[in-house]
């Protein structure tokens, strides 16, 4: 029996994979031009070979995965729904009965399955990429710099010499007015070379350099030989020609692996719980034993244990109860000794406290760089699993975007893809380093970035599942205007049909007792209510009920109107809306909580004095477009 995929989850893959490959090796050809920018002082003038180069690039990319892979799943996903919505193949889909969450499940099946593989990367391939970068890195710093004497100036990047060359030949490499300075047996001991000219050559095993001098002085101090007298002897020497060894190793030589295997950075998930329990066992015996120190330490030089034979003839130690047969007034015999006898007692007291604060610190300094190491061991365990579950979360948050979008290519996916990725990295790093300052717990702080995430991936998918407007600016402009009362516009229409004819005595009649309650509401409001009056007394919300009830009531009566100006005139009046604003605050107790807590209830206050006057706007108006329809009814 053979498996084959359906034709849609087909398409899906095709549709995602070529744009994941490449834009994973764009992200990871992007961080690896940062670890370049990083470290290119270590890298420049040491005469490295093109196979050492690629090697360290290489083990860099390796270790560089584990932040280009959620990027690229980003992008990626924005990309691949974002043509599909382009190209209106997502309407398509749900045309023919085909949800977004049914599109996705071949992605889905995919992304996970990079998350498990990404965990076992982390967990059995980075330690070890991390471990060669690592050494490769400081192998790479130990190299001596490609040898080039400048002019003019003191070159001392040979160790123990200072050379100095007036000038140079460049075709022949003949050195002009040379000055040396060495240094190698010490400042105390050191000698002055002169000549006029010489070359600069390495030994055939680059780890000598030979100085061939021509016309020259040499100046050596010999204050080893030098006697109990003040004098110190120096010794001259003329030359015609003279060679100097001066050792200078330009060979490339790797470091052992031992040490970095042994850093957090090198081990997989069993060995930093096995390095964890270690260091615990070891700090809580230690803290076992410091407080076993102080428990029995003599004060007063009484022992605070006793010791009695038991049954068994084996001593048994007991805590010892110190009872005293009438209190003692210390103060008093203190202040009836003399002035230096409590001088004494004073330095004493504080000589005593000095030298236990100092035990004190030393033993907790003891105790920081294991507490530092299981801090680092946690962290790097932690990470083994943020990686795969990033990957999850950056699919849920790029694939539901881009079926929002509906804008593919590089432009709007990008800039989104990054903007979405820099906030994760800064609270990402911003956790890591609040958890390596023992702020907060290990696990709080590498779980936070996914911790804030994740609520977006579910929001967002949840909004492109439904077709909701996530980035339509007129959805946020009403729901602003709704939540403040603004956004309800009257719509009064001319019936054709009208099953009831409106009397103009009865419409006069419901007229003026709206404007007896918008009246009497007019007044029960007031213009500019006070900070505790607001939070205490609010608007009159019961009136406001029963004046937008009649204000309803009438509306609908007068809209069976044969007149089109008097429905005209009904879509001037006010939708008017009970507000939470207008008495945010219903019980007395609440509004005392508001009035206390100023940095919330002072917006909200500045905010519904604002909409109560937006309000009492609303019912002038009431009052005079009734006014007005009285007008037309009476006139007609």
């Amino acid at each position: 029996m053979t498996f084959r995929l359906k034709t849609l989850y087909r398409f899906m893959l095709s549709s995602f994979v070529p744009l994941f490959v490449m834009t994973f090796f764009i992200c990871l050809f992007i961080v690896l031009m940062q670890f370049l920018w990083r470290y290119i002082d270590d890298l420049v003038g040491k005469g490295l070979g093109i196979d050492v180069i690629g090697e360290l690039f290489f083990y860099a990319a390796l270790s560089m995965v584990p932040m280009a892979l959620p990027l690229a799943i980003l992008l990626a996903a924005l990309m691949t729904f974002g043509n599909l919505g382009e190209r209106f193949e997502l309407t398509a889909m749900k045309a023919s009965g085909v949800s977004l969450i049914k599109s996705m499940s071949p992605l889905t099946v995919l992304i996970v399955a990079i998350a498990i593989g990404a965990f076992f990367f982390q967990n059995n391939v980075l330690p070890v990429a991390q471990t060669k970068m690592w050494t490769l890195l400081f192998s790479v710093r130990q190299k001596s710099p490609e040898l080039e004497i400048p002019e003019g100036v003191f070159y001392d990047q040979i160790p123990g010499y200072n050379l100095f060359v007036q000038s140079k030949d460049r075709d022949n490499g003949t050195l002009y007015d040379m000055m040396i300075y060495d240094f190698s047996k010490g400042f105390d001991n050191a000698g002055i070379i002169l000549a006029d000219s010489g070359t600069l050559a390495m030994t055939e095993d680059k780890k000598y350099l030979v100085l061939d001098l021509y016309s020259g002085e040499s100046f050596d101090n010999l204050k080893e030989a030098a006697t109990a007298s003040a004098n110190v002897p120096y010794r001259r020497e003329t030359f015609d020609d003279k060679k100097i060894y001066l050792k200078f190793d330009a060979n490339f030589n790797r470091m052992g692996e031992e040490g970095m295997r042994n850093q957090y950075v090198g081990k997989n998930i069993a060995e930093l719980k096995h390095t964890i329990d270690s260091v615990n066992l070891r700090v809580d015996s230690v803290g076992t034993s410091y407080a076993n120190l102080v428990a029995g330490k003599n004060y007063l030089n009484v022992s605070p244990y006793s010791f009695s034979v038991g049954d068994s003839g084996r001593s048994v130690r007991s805590i010892r109860t110190v009872s005293m047969k009438s209190p003692m007034n210390v103060d008093s015999i203190f202040h009836g000794l003399s002035s230096a006898y409590e001088l004494n007692y004073l330095d004493r007291a504080l000589s005593s406290l000095r030298r236990q604060r100092q035990d004190y610190e030393f033993k907790g300094l003891t105790l920081a760089d294991d507490r530092k190491t299981i801090i680092r061991h946690g962290i790097e365990m932690h990470k083994k699993f943020t990686l795969s579950i990033a990957c999850l979360v950056f699919f849920f948050i790029g694939a539901p975007l881009g079926a929002i979008i509906r804008k593919g290519g590089l432009g709007m996916p990008l800039v989104i893809s990054v903007f979405l990725f820099i906030v994760y990295y800064i609270i990402d790093n911003t956790g890591n380093k609040m958890a390596r300052d023992a702020r907060i717990a290990v696990w709080e702080g590498m779980w936070v970035s996914t911790a804030i995430l994740l609520p977006l991936g579910i929001f967002v998918t949840y909004k492109a599942v439904n077709d909701s407007a996530v980035f339509n600016k007129d959805a946020y402009l009403n729901f602003f205007k709704k939540l403040l009362g603004r956004n309800q516009v009257r719509h009064v229409e001319l019936k054709e049909v009208i099953m009831d004819e409106v009397e103009d005595s009865r419409a006069v009649e419901l007229l003026d007792s709206l404007d007896k309650s918008a009246e009497s509401l007019l007044a029960a409001i007031p213009k500019s209510p006070g900070y505790i009056s607001y939070w205490l007394k609010g608007c009159p919300t019961d009136l406001l009920r029963g004046l937008s009830r009649q204000e309803e009531d009438m509306v609908e009566y007068l809209s069976n109107s044969r007149d089109k100006l008097v429905i005209n005139k009904l879509m001037d009046l006010p939708v008017l809306r009970n507000l939470w604003l207008y008495r945010p605050a219903p019980e007395r107790r609440l509004g005392w909580l508001g009035v206390i807590v100023i940095p919330v209830g002072l917006p909200l206050y500045l905010i519904g004095r604002h909409s109560i006057a937006y309000l009492r706007k609303e019912i002038e108006s009431i009052i005079k477009v009734d006014a007005e329809l009285k007008n037309l009814i009476t006139k007609k």
